[in-house]
């Protein structure tokens, strides 16, 4: 893996991208895509499709979404205090005390999400969940004129952007659900484009995953793929007080994880488990009994249907502020569904 690509990923982390306000990490899939790419589209939707060999078929869709989980201000208080909506899945307890970026028409504003000190809450209160009622953004404005200078009413929030590199090359960083499953799709599209793939492969940043898999319909409904691959995080069970038994047997560091299961096309899955193996390529592998809570799976259900293979990146405290990945996963990811795409003929079926 090559600076520049790693350097993109760091871009991703550090662009603000809560669902429906995707603009900002979006430009930054159109720099790094547009250099390789046959054609690049943003739609009305928001999302952005890189296409290689776009007029040819069969077509293949690589969906990674772009969105992360976010708060949106809803009201300003005349102290000019911010209360806020969440946007996505938030657990309330990974909030307080965080320092967050609002992100307004003139740039980040930096705030901190708090509640009473703990010596100011009542008994009762101390043995409850926060509730986000209670809770505020405190900017530092003297009173409601004050902030409303900074910030209007709907402005988007994050947690404070950042990216770090950890021991044994893992990085951490809020947003790794799933800036790193949109690094793969376009990192794949890359190595597809320098190789020698006949077939119409798009990759696509899907905008609004964590409200719905919204922008997937709407990629897939365009693409009209006749195979897709989505790539999402996915819980390592490998830290304490989380079982294996329940959640399956996922280490972050060794590779990328294969789900098999009804949303998942068996076709596809055994030829990503053979190029896997002919490669040298490590991965694990998950059952899932039910539809996933992934782009994989609105893309299954497609007009007349799409032969999907979903792709997990190991990732330790989904939805916090401290997600963990590691960087040789997401290598690996990019590789396999790389190979596979330029394996694809015209004459493949891939009808179970």
């Amino acid at each position: 893996m090559d600076q520049t690509s790693r350097q993109f990923l760091k871009d991703l982390i550090l662009a603000p991208s809560p669902s429906g306000y995707e603009e900002p990490v979006q430009k930054v899939v159109r720099e790094f895509a547009g250099s390789f790419t046959d054609s690049i589209s943003t739609s009305l939707h928001g999302n952005v499709i890189a296409s290689v060999n776009a007029d040819s078929q069969p077509s293949i869709l690589l969906a990674g979404h772009c969105d992360q989980i976010g708060l949106q201000v809803k009201h300003i208080d005349s102290d000019g205090y911010l209360m806020v909506n969440t946007i996505g899945g938030w657990d309330m307890q990974m909030l307080i005390g965080q320092r967050l970026q609002v992100w307004t028409s003139n740039g980040p504003v930096l705030g901190v999400l708090a509640r009473k000190a703990i010596h100011l809450l009542t008994p009762d209160e101390r043995t409850k969940v926060a509730e986000l009622k209670d809770m505020w953004i405190d900017i530092g404005a003297k009173d409601e004129k004050a902030a409303r200078k900074l910030v209007q009413i709907g402005d988007p929030v994050t947690l404070q952007l950042v990216f770090h590199e950890l021991q044994d090359d893992l990085i951490t960083a809020p947003g790794i659900d799933d800036k790193t499953g949109l690094w793969i799709v376009m990192e794949a599209l890359r190595r597809v484009a320098a190789g020698k793939s006949t077939v119409g492969v798009h990759a696509a940043s899907t905008v609004q995953e964590e409200i719905g898999l919204r922008g997937v319909r709407t990629a897939a409904y365009s693409v009209n793929p006749t195979l897709g691959l989505a790539v999402d995080v996915t819980h390592a069970t490998d830290c304490p007080t989380v079982d294996p038994k329940e959640h399956g047997d996922v280490k972050i560091g060794k590779g990328p994880v294969l789900f098999r299961g009804p949303n998942i096309n068996p076709v596809v899955f055994s030829r990503l488990k053979q190029i896997a193996e002919d490669n040298k390529i490590p991965v694990q592998i998950v059952a899932i009994g039910r539809p996933a809570g992934n782009d994989g799976n609105a893309m299954q259900l497609n007009k007349a249907g799409c032969a999907v293979g979903i792709i997990g990146v190991p990732n330790r405290y989904m939805h916090s502020p401290v997600e963990i990945a590691s960087w040789g996963d997401l290598d690996h990811s990019a590789e396999l569904i790389s190979l596979f795409c330029q394996e694809v003929k015209a004459d493949d079926d891939f009808t179970p």
